[in-house]
């Protein structure tokens, strides 16, 4: 893409990587993007992060000698990057020679030849979108607001948000249609277990998923086999599962029997104490 590009269609072209292409290959395009639209900039970085942190983050940079100024942060837990993630603020520093707060980020930049910096964070469902822009010269400033690269980081955002809400989608859909397809024969599974325990549906299902617990398998595969095998050879195994898991419907049958008779005790107590003196209960 070359500087003759209009500025929108750049914008429009980033949004469509992030919410298409590898995650890699657009926060790449992100970065280079974020150096074009930033005055005097030397060079950018983009990364991605998640709410619960499991996963490691994915970093892109336009020079390999940014990378360092990115790992030096997430190493120490300190820097521009980290500070606007706790705040949901841009942060950034005008001079880095006369920088105290970020002391390795500090000597790791000037070593690059890094005199000042900008990030800016931008958080959608659960994600967080930074903008790091350098530059070799102090000075550079990049805010909120209406400006070239903070519409860039916006539309960004916004692309990744509706990518990872399309992903869990499909594996909402593909989950559904999973248990779709195996609902009948978990169904047959527990017909042969009620046939051979004696039991209800709830008693049956509930052997069922011990068993599978077990033996560490899938609840449809094993329901497969039971199937196909009509529970030949695990009679036994059956029983005795299927006697635990009546256990605790027998406990509720008795403890609502005993709330029961207390209720019936109480109510006939109450009614001898009502009842006049030398006369028989109303």
């Amino acid at each position: 893409m070359d500087a003759t590009t209009p500025t929108r269609t750049r914008f429009e072209t980033g949004a469509s990587d992030l919410a298409e292409g590898s995650a890699a290959r657009s926060l790449a395009h992100l970065a280079e993007q974020a150096a074009w639209c930033t005055p005097d900039s030397c060079g950018a970085a983009a990364t991605v992060s998640t709410a619960d942190g499991t996963a490691e983050t994915p970093t892109a940079v336009t020079h390999p000698d940014l990378s360092a100024l990115v790992s030096v942060q997430w190493e120490s837990g300190e820097g521009p990057i980290p500070a606007a993630l706790d705040t949901g603020r841009a942060t950034g520093t005008d001079d880095l020679l006369h920088e105290s707060r970020w002391p390795e980020y500090r000597a790791k930049a000037l070593e690059a030849g890094v005199r000042s910096s900008a990030t800016l964070p931008y958080r959608r469902d659960g994600i967080t979108l930074t903008l790091t822009v350098y530059g070799f010269r102090p000075g550079l400033k990049v805010e909120k607001g209406c400006t070239a690269t903070d519409v860039l980081g916006e539309l960004a955002a916004t692309g990744l948000a509706r990518e990872r809400r399309y992903r869990e989608a499909l594996v909402e859909v593909d989950q559904l249609d999973t248990a779709l397809r195996t609902r009948p024969v978990v169904d047959q599974a527990c017909g042969i277990l009620m046939y051979v325990l004696g039991c209800d549906a709830d008693t049956a299902f509930d052997t069922l998923r011990r068993l599978s617990q077990r033996t560490n398998r899938k609840l449809s595969d094993l329901a497969g086999a039971l199937v196909r095998t009509r529970g030949h050879g695990l009679e036994a195994e059956l029983r005795c599962l299927g006697e635990k898991a009546r256990r605790p419907h027998r406990a509720a049958a008795r403890g609502k029997r005993a709330d029961t008779a207390a209720d019936t005790a109480d109510t006939a107590d109450t009614a001898d104490t009502d009842a006049p003196d030398g006369g028989p209960t109303p």
